[in-house]
This record gives C-alpha cells, sequence and structure tokens, in this order.
C-alpha cells in the first residue's frame, strides 16, 4: 500500500532531531510493508485544533499525496478523531497516527494468547475515543465521503457498547493471565534462580543478546518491534551460577498509555527482576534521547517492595562505531564501572565484550552468603549439584580425599541441598 510520511516538529517536543524521528516513523511504515513514496517534516508553530496544520500546508500535502498517489498518511503525532476525521476528507485517503500505527504493529507481531489479549485491549482503548476501526477496515474506510469516517452514524451506540463489552472480558482474561503468571513467579522461587531482564529501545538488538547469552533462536532481525512476547531461558555464568534472563518488548518515544497499562501483566517481570540489563543502540546518534525514554517507562513500572532496583547498561553495536569512537566508549564504559552507575560496551553480533558482560551479571547479582561446605569423597553428585545451583567460589580436596567447597548458595537453595544430600557445614 503507497503510503507518505509526515512528522510534525515543533520546537522543544523532543530530545531527538527532527530527521531522526522521522526517519523512526519511516521504519515504523516499512515494518508494515507500507511503501513509503514521500516524506516530509512539517515545522509547527502551534496546532490547528481542527486539521493540526494550517490550512496553506493541508494543501501542499493534499498535493504531495496525488504526486504519490498515496492511499495511506502516517502522521508521526498523536492526533485527535475529529483531526482525523477533518483531516481523511481534505486529503482523500486513509489517516493513521503514531499510536495507531504502532498499535497495528503489535497487532501483527504478538504471537502468545497473551500477546494477543493485550494488543486487543490496547486497540479497544485507542479506538473507543474514535469510534472507528483502525488498520482492520482500510479497504472499506478511506476517508473523504463526507461522513463521520466510521462504518455509519446509526452504528456508533452498538459500537460503543461492543468495545466497552470486549474491553470488560479482555481485562478479565487477562487477569487470569497475570493469576497464571504469579502461580508460575511463586515456582520459580522454590528453585531460586536470580531473574535478569532485557530492556531496550525497539530494535536496540535486545533478541540478538539474548540469543548470545542464551545460545537460543529467538526472532532477531533489524526491525522496529521484532519482538512483543516476553520469552524466558536458563543461561549459566561465570564459575556456574546459573540465572533466568528475560527477553521482553521494545520500548519507544511516546509509546502509547494504552500499551503500557495493556502490557502491565508482562512488565512486571521487569519489575520483579534481581537486575535489569538496559541494551542501548550506542551507535546510535539519538542514544541519549532512547535512553531517557526508556528509563522514562521504567518508572511507571513499580518495582517490588523491599528490593533494590539493580540496572545494568549494555551499549550494544560497538563493531557499527569507527575505531576512534570505538575507543573512547569503551574507555567510558570502564569508567562508569568504578561508580554506582555500570556499563559494558558489547557487540551481540560478533560476540565482542560477552564475557566482560557475564562477569558483569553474575557480580550483581551475586549477594547471596558464602557458604564452606565439606563433602565426602563419594558426594560426587552433591558437588555438581552445588555448580548448578550455586556459585563455586573455591575447592580444594584434602589428603583423605574429602573436598572441601567454598559457595554462594540461596538460603532457600542451601536447605533443599543439606535435605538432599547432608553434609559438614
Amino acid at each position: 500500500m503507497r503510503a507518505i510520511v509526515i512528522h510534525p516538529d515543533q520546537r522543544g517536543e523532543s530530545d531527538r532531531t527532527a530527521q531522526g524521528r522521522l526517519e523512526e516513523a519511516i521504519g515504523l511504515a516499512q515494518a508494515l510493508d507500507l511503501d513509503v513514496r514521500a516524506q516530509e517534516i512539517v515545522r509547527l508553530r502551534s496546532r490547528s485544533p481542527a486539521t493540526l496544520f494550517g490550512a496553506g500546508k493541508v494543501d501542499e500535502i493534499a498535493a504531495l499525496i496525488r504526486a504519490a498517489e498515496a492511499e495511506v498518511v502516517v502522521i508521526d503525532a498523536d492526533i485527535t478523531p475529529g483531526q482525523q476525521r477533518n483531516l481523511e476528507k481534505a486529503w482523500d485517503a486513509k489517516v493513521v497516527d503514531r499510536t495507531g500505527l504502532i498499535l497495528e504493529i503489535f497487532g501483527r507481531r504478538a504471537r502468545t494468547n497473551e500477546g494477543r489479549l493485550q494488543v486487543e485491549l490496547a486497540r479497544l482503548d485507542y479506538e473507543r475515543s474514535r469510534l472507528v476501526r483502525t488498520w482492520t477496515h482500510l479497504e472499506r474506510q478511506r476517508g473523504g465521503t463526507g461522513s463521520t469516517g466510521g462504518p455509519g452514524e446509526t452504528q456508533i451506540e452498538l459500537d460503543r457498547r461492543q468495545i466497552a463489552d470486549r474491553i470488560v472480558k479482555l481485562k478479565a482474561e487477562l487477569e487470569e493471565v497475570r493469576r497464571t503468571r504469579g502461580l508460575h513467579r511463586k515456582q520459580r522461587q522454590k528453585v531460586p534462580f536470580p531473574a535478569v531482564a532485557l530492556v531496550g529501545y525497539t530494535n536496540a538488538g535486545k533478541s540478538t543478546l539474548f540469543n548470545r547469552l542464551t545460545g537460543s533462536e529467538v526472532l532477531a532481525k533489524d526491525l522496529l518491534f521484532a519482538t512483543l512476547d516476553t520469552t524466558q531461558r536458563t543461561i549459566k555464568l561465570p564459575q556456574g551460577r546459573p540465572a533466568i534472563i528475560a527477553d521482553t518488548v521494545g520500548f519507544i518515544s511516546d509509546l502509547p498509555h494504552e500499551l503500557v497499562e495493556s502490557f502491565r501483566a508482562t512488565l512486571e517481570e521487569v519489575g520483579e527482576a534481581d537486575l535489569i540489563l538496559h541494551v542501548r543502540d550506542i551507535a546510535s546518534p539519538d542514544t541519549e534521547a532512547e535512553r531517557k525514554d526508556v528509563e522514562a517507562v521504567l518508572k511507571q513500572i513499580p518495582a517490588v517492595e523491599g528490593k533494590e532496583r539493580r540496572v545494568l547498561e549494555v551499549w550494544n553495536k560497538i563493531d557499527l562505531l569507527d575505531s576512534e569512537t570505538r575507543e573512547v566508549v569503551e574507555n567510558r564504559a570502564a569508567r562508569l564501572n568504578d561508580g554506582p552507575a555500570r556499563a559494558v560496551a558489547v557487540s551481540a553480533w560478533t560476540g565482542e565484550g560477552m564475557e566482560r558482560l557475564r562477569e558483569a551479571i553474575a557480580g550483581l547479582i551475586d549477594d547471596d552468603p558464602e557458604t564452606e561446605l565439606v563433602l565426602a569423597p563419594e558426594q560426587g553428585e552433591a558437588l555438581a549439584w552445588l555448580y548448578e545451583h550455586g556459585r563455586v567460589t573455591g575447592r580444594e580436596t584434602d589428603e583423605h580425599g574429602r573436598t572441601r567447597v567454598i559457595v554462594r548458595l540461596h538460603p532457600a537453595a542451601l536447605g533443599r541441598f543439606e535435605r538432599q544430600f547432608g553434609a559438614e557445614v
């Protein structure tokens, strides 16, 4: 489907460059397989309540639409239902704003039942204020008809009731999902492995890093929102310490509040993690603005009461930097590790820096008490268990064949060990 992309630029609205925002919007459109025929940055002094743009600019964009033979206009901003209807009438083309575009991408990418429920709830919250169908009905609804832009005025009340009823049902289903997830978390807590959550701006390389750390084959593409559904795996850290790591949905600037609320059950995994890995595309010219956007979303996710929120920044894609910039970045990351803020420079694509990252993860989650155990010569199975469930920091064997082991082990795991094997402490 042919499209044009418009970024309305009003000074002071964003830390990003207007060109950077436009390129991101083009990437979002291409993620929906739209054929972007033209793009433009439109400077705004103020927003017109009726059409967002001034009358002259509306006419200019109409000419651009005709020249490109565009069927869809993507506006990289949130617009009101009235603005959407007025622009569709003026341009005789479907108008999709930033929130609608992101919701449609999420709708196409969600694979699990939970993901689909969350996206549908977010979409209905968005549509409720508009009483028009979004992307699903593009072919039937192009705009420019002089009507309300919906399926017909006589359907408005019916639509409102249907949406309200569906929202109630979806919220009930998601509450059940949340309850089930809570039960799964309690089961995991019986095997006290620390939890690590990957977060970051969309397309920062989280899934590639996840695959590198776990040896998995999660979908990892140079594509906005390639991952929507949380995936969890167990990883081995230095000296054998296991941890559970979760790959989560990517964040983005101006993430629709409907999505933040709807993905609450999934984002709880982040709130309960022992360590958050904030993956950054350090080669992006907007990397600092992206960092602020991710931190803004993290602030909306409540942490478990009494648990310290630990964050390790992973500066990814150093392979894309020139040698001089890369040296500066790596030196800066090394200096940060001496203070409260921590960072590790890596390339998930090439594998560079991965051992440093594993060591940093182990150091930040390794706060279990150190215990000294003495194992008899025939207790090889017990020794293997310690390597699998804890972090062995010291080991020596005496002349009688007994093994003295110093291990960091969660108290609950130590209790299980003593019940299962028994040992001199």
